[in-house]
């Protein structure tokens, strides 16, 4: 049976003038009992132990709880809490010691720094309650949080750490100076959130964390929506984040799924994997990133399928000695490159599709730095659809290109290897130049102005190959490039079928076009030489000269304009 007692400061027939005064009388007699009480203020501290409740008897909010310091409620036992609303000015507002807690739509005021401190061990339930100013933080207990609001929070709104273990559905975080959620050497659940206005990250997991975040919509963050690091874990599912700087962020081994989510103009990148993070990122979508969608760097090797992006700088970057497999990639309108590998990184690519982007795959850097693109498909690239710079290595399967000024090229001291690639209606198809590597096998080449062309010193060794209607060349081979060209085929009605420089080797060529070789450019001949033995060698023309040598002394006079010796 339920002992209840009434608390009316202004006398009420058979209540107490406080609620300390019930508090005692409840203890007195034992077993659960419930306190009533009446609408007012009350500057009490209160030390609840044993299973209690305590409940507004006006509207939530209406029993206001502010003493002047100190904590508010010292909960041990089974405490329930309805419709009051505590204020703190210093210390934990709430501080649970044992037990269980239930606050249900009540306030709290946290001016002090915390709102609730639920200790190890212990367990609290929130529901439809308000916090603010103060952290609520779960140190080592269990809890669940349902339509809840945290707001102004001057350091984490939410933390949950030291193996604590905590759910929050339908909460909404705003303005916190930190985070909204922390949850650090301890696991939470957050589903149907709403995070905004936080000075970091709007959910953060450290420490070995395990963090679930599903159907939540977070904008406005000063820094990243959701943040993984120190070998942390998790499930970022069904999320929507919007004007963050990063979307996602996975750093120092951290490995987390992310999947069927949307970011969304954020000021950096989308997705971002940092100093060997990890990751699968599934099905997700990147808009107008302000400077790469997907980003991969310092060590990072996330695994990306199904991702799409749309507008925005770069599409997908993997730099600095990172890693990462990249499948049925879609990358649309932005204003630079789909697809970059840079400086010692590697990365695989399968099923891509790129279209009205200024590049479509670019990689440069040492020969560390490499890519392979299997069943790639480019289509209004204007600068060009593939390019390979440096001494980076790439490698090509089903790749076609269509439109663009260069199809597939590779320049400096790169390679760049071709199985069954396509260029379509591009001013140049293939393009190998400066000291470059390139070697294709099954490659066509369609409508462009020159279909394949070697300059500079690079080397080609091109079998198997077409090239159709080419209005300059098929094939053109400039400079001191060399190489072999072995049973190619070069259709059409006007301009040449190969132009050479006679340091190719043409093998089984089948055309009905003409072949023209130009002598190759004469070694420049050395300028004539002036050898004065034990003396100085000149290679060119010397005027107005004088010489000494083998002399202990010189004396030298020059004449200046009126004849006057210096």
């Amino acid at each position: 049976m339920v002992r209840r007692y009434v608390v009316a400061p202004r006398g009420r027939w058979g209540g107490y003038r406080d609620i300390t005064s019930a508090l005692r009388a409840a203890a007195a007699g034992r077993g659960p009992a419930r306190v009533d009480i009446e609408p007012g203020q009350y500057a009490e501290r209160l030390v609840v132990r044993g299973e209690v409740e305590l409940a507004a008897l006006g509207a939530p909010g209406s029993v206001v709880l502010n003493p002047a310091q100190g904590t508010v409620l010292d909960a041990a036992g089974s405490v329930t809490v309805r419709g009051l609303q505590l204020i703190g000015r210093e210390g934990d507002a709430v501080d649970l010691h044992a037990g269980a807690l239930v606050l249900d739509e009540v306030t709290v005021r946290g001016h002090g720094g915390v709102c609730l401190h639920a200790r190890r061990d212990t367990s609290a339930t929130l529901t439809n309650s308000h916090f603010f100013y103060g952290r609520t933080v779960f140190a080592g207990g269990t809890g669940t949080v349902e339509r809840c609001r945290f707001t102004d929070a001057a350091d984490n709104a939410l933390a949950v750490i030291e193996g604590g273990r905590v759910t929050v559905r339908a909460g909404r975080f705003e303005g916190s100076r930190i985070h909204g959620v922390r949850v650090s050497d301890a696991r939470a659940e957050l589903t149907g959130c709403e995070l905004t206005g936080t000075g970091r990250a709007a959910v953060s997991a450290d420490t070995r964390a395990e963090l679930s975040v599903t159907d939540c919509v977070i904008s406005a963050v000063h820094a990243e929506g959701v943040l993984f690091v120190g070998q942390s874990r998790g499930l970022v599912r069904g999320c929507r984040v919007s004007d963050a700087e990063h979307g996602v962020a996975v750093t120092t081994g951290s490995d987390p799924v992310v999947r069927d989510s949307v970011f969304a103009g954020c000021r950096d990148t989308g997705i971002n994997v940092a100093e060997e993070g990890l990751g699968t990122y599934q099905n997700c979508e990147v808009r107008d990133a302000g400077t790469i969608a997907v980003f991969a760097t310092g060590g990072g090797a996330p695994t990306v399928d199904g991702c799409r992006v749309v507008g925005g700088n770069v599409g997908i970057a993997v730099v600095d000695k990172a890693r990462g497999r990249f499948s049925r990639i879609e990358v649309t309108d932005v204003t630079n490159t789909a697809l970059r590998v840079y400086e010692g990184a590697r990365a695989v690519f399968e099923r891509v599709r790129g279209e009205r982007c200024a590049a479509g795959l670019e990689t440069l850097g040492d020969a560390g730095t490499t890519a392979e693109l299997t069943d790639g498909r480019f289509r209004d690239c204007a600068m060009g659809a593939v390019a390979a710079g440096g001494q980076s290595r790439l490698m090509l399967k089903d790749v076609s290109a269509e439109h663009g000024k260069v199809g597939l090229s590779v320049v400096e001291e790169a390679q760049l290897r071709l199985y069954d690639c396509e260029v379509t209606a591009a001013t140049m198809g293939i393009l190998a130049a400066g000291g470059s590597r390139l070697f294709a096998r099954n490659v066509t080449a369609g409508g462009c102005d020159v279909g394949l062309c070697g300059t500079d010193s690079a080397y080609l060794d091109v079998a198997d190959s077409r090239f159709a209607d080419c209005a300059d060349s098929g094939m053109t081979v400039l400079g001191t490039s060399t190489g072999r060209l072995a049973d190619c085929r070069v259709t059409g009605s006007r301009g040449t079928a190969v132009q050479h420089n006679g340091r190719v080797e043409l093998i089984a060529l089948d055309t009905p076009l003409r072949v023209v070789e130009q002598a190759p450019e004469p070694a420049a001949s050395p300028s004539p030489s002036v050898v004065h033995h034990h003396g100085p060698v000149f290679h060119a023309a010397v005027h107005n000269a004088q010489f000494a040598w083998d002399n202990t002394h010189v004396s030298q006079q020059q004449s200046t304009q009126d004849g006057a010796a210096t």
